[in-house]
């Protein structure tokens, strides 16, 4: 599967054009799947990759964190309830209450961090997707965009807020 993955990387960075003026919204998506921020770089957004990988890196950091305090919490509340007087807990100032209130605090936070990775990782691909979409996007000074309102003179009121793009020539 590794193996898999790796040639599939390699095919697409080294495949023609890579690099072209045209940008592939299917190519960045893909790069960016199966590694997080290789769509950044194939859309020369290579200042987003840091941010990627590191909320995505801070993600797996925070569930080991949470990971090994429920654990820690968990194992204090197996060993105190298993009335063996041999065996003794890190953790005697807790009650058994508050070992088990403790685990469930690190349990959501481990979940927490469990949906914000995902989350992060969806917006790296999204983001990818769309930038690709907007590369060759024209910004032009003639473009503008105003709000303008209709204002009625026998009410003294606003009757319509419109909004209206016009193109300077």
């Amino acid at each position: 599967m590794y193996l898999k993955i790796k040639f599939l990387i390699l095919t697409l960075l080294f495949s023609t054009n890579i690099f072209c003026q045209q940008k592939s919204p299917n190519k960045a998506s893909l790069l960016s799947i199966a590694c997080p921020g290789l769509g950044q770089i194939y859309n020369k957004k290579y200042w987003k990759t840091p941010i990627i990988l590191g909320c995505i890196g801070g993600a797996i950091y925070g569930y080991n964190f949470y990971n090994k305090k429920f654990n820690d919490f968990k194992d204090a509340y197996i060993i105190r309830t298993d009335n063996n007087n041999s065996t003794i807990d890190d953790y005697l100032n807790y009650s058994e209450a508050n070992l088990i209130t403790l685990q469930d605090y690190y349990r959501n936070q481990k979940d927490l961090t469990i949906i914000l990775g995902v989350i992060f990782y969806l917006l790296n691909v999204a983001d990818a997707y769309v930038d690709a979409h907007l590369f060759e996007y024209n910004i032009n000074e003639n473009l503008t965009l105003n709000f303008e309102s209709a204002f009625d003179q026998k009410n003294h009121s606003f009757n319509l807020i419109s909004l209206k793009i016009k193109l300077k020539e």
